[in-house]
């Protein structure tokens, strides 16, 4: 079956007369988060622009600086078809030079996760070199979309080739990466994990980053199957938390794939809801890679369908209560910092 006519799991909408029935007030509000995993859109989720970026980031929590992941934003609509995500640099650098004058309690966009084609092979270079022109300082990586399944398309962004991180013309892109001192972060699925240990673990210099924990699906086939697939997501994650250029995003699981319900109540879900359900993925995570190399995310505004941002990071610090401040001053803050360069 071609990607074309694979079923589409749609996405969690952003519906802000949901969201306001209900609301909570931050809480540890001094805490500070480093948010390391954000979107801008111009018309998906309804548009999310910097001042709704704003809005979000001034609900209570203390969000000193952020970093922009690419989500095929603003890309140049003419010119070399391989140069066309510099575009979204671009545009992010004069979003935020901006929003950054206009106000200063937090740096956006502090740095910069855009695309490259890495499946160009060694001639990926030139998109690279773009990428870091085109970012004046705030360049950190690259992302490139591989959550792909037989059975199904997630309807977020285009769905990729199967097996994509084996390919030999995308590992002749990826060696590029460490020449530029950029790090890699991986959108894959549960399923694609032990394809993305191989990867890292032939490239032990660069810093690779899992995104949304790696992806426990709970659709499609997955459907009521979450046992099962909580056992072989933490069996893949056993294996490549061992490899030390590897860290992990913890968030990501408002997004509908995940198989939770909580956009399709017909009230927002609790901050202490949420803790409940995401607590074992979450813990899994600190417990395999240790604070050092986990980092809170929002994964805005597409976690946004399933809950606001006060709640969401109320969420993760009920899930985190008891831990020491020295492990929340790393998972929301200085893991981030390191990783990307803050």
């Amino acid at each position: 079956m071609s990607s074309s006519t694979l079923p589409i799991i749609p996405r969690a909408e952003v519906r802000p007369d949901w969201l306001v029935q209900y609301t909570e007030a931050a809480l540890e509000p001094d805490l500070p988060i480093i948010d390391p995993h954000h979107h801008l859109a111009d018309t998906n989720w309804g548009g999310y622009m910097a001042d709704d970026l704003l809005a979000d980031l001034g609900s209570g929590h203390c969000i000193e600086s952020t970093v922009f992941i690419q989500v095929d934003f603003s890309y140049r609509e003419d010119g070399p078809e391989a140069l066309r995500p510099v575009g979204e640099t671009e545009r992010v650098v004069q979003i935020a030079k901006q929003a950054n004058t206009q106000q200063s309690r937090t740096h956006i966009c502090a740095g910069i996760v855009g695309f490259a084609e890495l499946s160009l092979g060694a001639a990926v270079e030139e998109v690279l070199s773009a990428q870091m022109q085109a970012g004046e300082g705030r360049f950190r990586g690259i992302r490139c979309h591989a959550a792909a399944h037989e059975k199904f398309q997630y309807g977020v962004m285009h769905s990729p080739p199967l097996h994509v991180y084996l390919n030999p013309q995308f590992r002749e892109g990826f060696a590029k990466l460490a020449q530029f001192g950029l790090s890699f972060d991986s959108w894959a699925y549960h399923t694609q994990l032990g394809e993305l240990t191989d990867l890292a673990k032939a490239f032990p210099d660069t810093p690779i980053v899992i995104d949304h924990i790696g992806v426990p699906l709970g659709v499609g086939p997955y459907t009521g199957q979450r046992g099962a697939v909580f056992a072989e997501w933490k069996k893949q994650l056993q294996r490549i938390a061992q490899l030390p250029n590897v860290s992990i995003k913890l968030g990501g699981l408002g997004m509908s794939v995940f198989g939770f319900p909580f956009h399709k109540q017909p009230r927002p879900p609790t901050s202490l809801e949420l803790a409940d359900a995401w607590r074992p993925y979450i813990l899994t995570c600190i417990e395999l890679f240790g604070p050092s190399r986990c980092m809170f995310e929002s994964n805005f505004p597409v976690d946004k369908g399933s809950c606001s941002y006060a709640v969401l990071w109320n969420a993760f610090k009920h899930i985190t209560s008891g831990m020491s401040g020295d492990e929340k001053r790393a998972l929301y803050h200085d893991t981030a910092q390191r990783f990307y360069r803050i």
